[in-house]
């Protein structure tokens, strides 16, 4: 049944199914040649396309033995800063020239978008090489004082991390990797952060003490001490974000932001992680914030209300995990 998705709310848009003939002529027709047999043998596509003056990112798959689509609408601009409530915290992120910056949520809590923003920051005022590591390549840049390279998982490479390793031959100062999703990406990743570039991801954790065990639990039980170690060094904040529905019908992010401080460095190379969240609750003069501090702040200035924000402030925040 065809429907649309707006804020929070599913609304159909027919009263009966879509023909499936009919579909899937439509999708296979979007794809080139070898898009389709990749997609007809591992049952599982996502690409971007701009259709009728806009761009959409498009996931293809099966279902009940047919073809279904998803498909969210891209900004054909890169969102501007202040649109998006970046911090100035986070600003100054952008101006990091080494370590890893890792932005966190879960699916369509607009990571993308924030970290396209970033980007954009780096676009407008560094004179920079960056190159991008996209399954698809979502946002469109225009090279402002930096240089670009957009490549696409599929198109232009095989994996995120032979991209990563190839990256690091073309003098770049800046890598954005869309996602790290296994040991390899991680590993390259992290190498090339501890080689003065700066490299932003992001991961589906919900905080940053999550994402610190998700990272970790991707290596076997002898190398994770050393990997607390890289991350110790080269971590230089996690940003962890969730959209919630605006007083006015719209959406605004509420982040948690550790940055890794002394403290925090020495948190994570002992291994504590469960005490990680305790260090971000009293971190406000690195600028460090938790969700639910975000949350309040949010209610404080009258963008969201009340249930919104009991709803959505977490319990994780005073339980101690991991480890």
């Amino acid at each position: 049944m065809p429907a649309v998705r707006i804020g929070d709310q599913l609304i159909k848009i027919a009263d009966a199914p879509l023909d499936n003939k009919e579909l899937e002529e439509a999708a296979l027709g979007l794809l080139s040649e070898k898009q389709k047999n990749y997609f007809l043998k591992h049952k599982e596509f996502d690409f971007a396309r701009e259709i009728l003056s806009s761009r959409f990112r498009v996931n293809l798959h099966f279902q009940e033995g047919r073809i279904g689509l998803t498909a969210r609408v891209i900004s054909k601009e890169v969102p501007a800063p202040d649109k998006l409530g970046i911090s100035e915290i986070i600003y100054n992120l952008t101006h990091l020239r080494d370590g890893l910056i890792l932005v966190v949520g879960t699916s369509g809590s607009g990571k993308s978008s924030t970290l396209a923003a970033m980007l954009d920051i780096i676009n407008t005022e560094r004179k920079s090489h960056i190159v991008t590591i996209e399954d698809p390549v979502e946002f469109l840049f225009a090279e402002k004082q930096s240089v670009i390279e957009q490549r696409e998982l599929g198109t232009d490479t095989n994996s995120f991390a032979e991209a990563l390793r190839s990256a690091l031959r073309q003098d770049p100062n800046v890598i954005m990797v869309g996602e790290m999703r296994d040991q390899e990406t991680i590993a390259a990743a992290m190498t090339a952060a501890e080689t003065g570039h700066l490299v932003l991801s992001t991961l589906h954790t919900s905080n940053a003490p999550e994402t610190i065990q998700r990272i970790t639990d991707f290596y076997p039980a002898d190398k994770r001490q050393q990997v607390l170690n890289q991350l110790a060094s080269n971590l230089r904040a996690v940003i962890a974000q969730e959209l919630l529905p605006t007083v006015d019908g719209g959406r605004v992010a509420a982040r948690e932001i550790m940055i890794n401080n002394s403290a925090i460095s020495n948190l994570i190379s002992a291994g504590s992680i469960g005490q990680i969240m305790t260090a971000i609750q009293t971190g406000a003069a690195d600028g460090m914030i938790t969700m639910n501090q975000s949350i309040d702040k949010l209610l404080a200035q009258g963008l969201i209300d009340q249930k919104v924000a009991e709803n959505r402030k977490r319990d994780l925040e005073t339980k101690s995990v991991y480890y």
